[in-house]
């Protein structure tokens, strides 16, 4: 069993191509069925957040498939290959592992020991496994990535002041305006990402929060946590005139604000200043908002420089976590490779008994006939003997004409004859 990942991520690609390699909710099951439809890949997994995309695949044979999923990933996002070649990354078996327990603990990630992509590693793989496209080795890679990112919780202090997008999107905004109490602030979705936004908004004292999602339920949620005015989605183009602050973050593969949208909003604003923060992948503000005056428009990989101030105080830490993630790498290899040997195991196991059947078989036929019980037992040792040493005798001759001395003792100490 071999283990594959291929991706980008935040440090390798633009956002323009992560938004177009991206594998939304309403496609990852259709994207999983379709890869797994080649009967070379055994299992698979999509991670899909707006910092990386990366596709983590198992197969029963010792060959390469990057060839293969980069022209998969290429087809189906109908892309060119020049496009994203160089801002691919490709790791297998031990490699694999520990890229992945890196990802998971937030050693990979732009907002370094974040916690939000544990959660989004764990979503992705629960998707698989409600697609059944998690096989055992799968399951295993992914169990002990997350028993390391806990162990790594406990033992280290990586996660301590770790801020996210969006923290850092709040930071920006408190940069920009040097009072949050004045400003009323329209929060767009309901998800992990704008619910954190809101509870910080809230510890800032806005004037006033309103929060627009696809299902009002969820956002009447969040607004009763927050103290939030909820409208609905389809209604924003008419609340954008009061806000001052517009923070996105859904899951749309379209854009939600237009620029005509913005525009309108502008004139009936008197050209007030306005601050826009798109932390969605796809976008969900159109990026033709950002040439019109007044107007703010920043996205996440403009937070970089907010987030690397925040960084010095973890950094003392990622020693501490990469030795674990190098033990506990070590664990998984010698327990993939204790599979590859029960794989043997059974084969093996699986002929003996064949060989045993068959013996079987000729033996109570000749008893059927009358043929003397004894002669029956001698005869079924001989044909035994003879089929269970055909081929470690035809090993060993060969050994011994090549000389290999390794390979004779290697042989003669799985025979048990040392």
């Amino acid at each position: 069993m071999t283990l594959f990942v291929l991706g980008v991520n935040h440090k390798t690609a633009s956002i323009n191509l992560r938004e177009r390699l991206s594998f939304g909710q309403e496609i990852v099951h259709k994207a999983l069925n379709n890869l797994l439809s080649n009967s070379r890949i055994q299992s698979a997994v999509f991670i899909s957040t707006c910092n990386r995309i990366e596709i983590y695949i198992s197969i029963n044979e010792q060959v390469t498939l990057k060839e293969y999923l980069i022209n998969w990933l290429c087809k189906y996002h109908r892309l060119n290959k020049e496009e994203i070649s160089n801002s691919l990354y490709y790791y297998k078996n031990r490699e694999a592992i520990s890229h992945l327990m890196r990802v998971a603990c937030g050693l990979d990630s732009m907002i370094l020991g974040e916690s939000q992509i544990f959660g989004q590693v764990k979503q992705a793989f629960a998707i698989s496994q409600k697609n059944n496209s998690v096989n055992s080795e799968i399951n295993k890679m992914f169990q002990k990535t997350f028993s390391t990112v806990k162990r790594i919780r406990s033992e280290t202090n990586i996660g301590t002041n770790a801020i996210s997008v969006a923290f850092a999107a709040c930071v920006l905004a408190c940069q920009i305006f040097k009072s949050l109490s004045k400003t009323i602030v329209l929060l767009v979705g309901a998800g992990k990402n704008i619910s954190l936004v809101a509870h910080y908004l809230r510890k800032y004292k806005v004037k006033k929060l309103i929060i627009s999602n696809r299902t009002r339920s969820r956002a009447e949620i969040l607004g009763l946590e927050v103290n939030a005015e909820v409208i609905n989605q389809i209604d924003i183009d008419k609340h954008l005139y009061k806000a001052d602050i517009i923070i996105s973050s859904t899951s749309s593969p379209f854009p939600i604000i237009s620029k005509n949208m913005v525009e309108k909003a502008l004139k009936t604003r008197f050209n007030k200043p306005l601050f826009l923060v798109d932390i969605a992948v796809p976008y969900d503000i159109e990026l033709e908002v950002s040439n019109l005056p007044n107007t703010y428009l920043y996205r996440v990989d403009d937070l970089k420089e907010i987030i690397d101030k925040h960084l010095i105080y973890r950094k003392v830490e990622i020693v501490k976590a990469e030795n674990i993630i190098i033990q506990e790498s070590n664990n998984f290899m010698l327990w993939l490779k204790s599979q590859k040997t029960m794989h043997t195991v059974y084969k093996y196991r699986a002929k003996i008994k064949d060989i045993g059947l068959e013996m079987e078989k000729r033996a109570l036929h000749d008893l059927q006939k009358g043929v003397d019980p004894q002669k029956v037992m001698q005869a079924l040792i001989y044909r035994l003997t003879n089929r269970l040493m055909h081929a470690p005798t035809k090993s060993l001759q060969q050994a011994a004409l090549d000389g290999d001395k390794e390979r004779l003792k290697i042989l003669c100490d799985s025979l048990g004859l040392n």
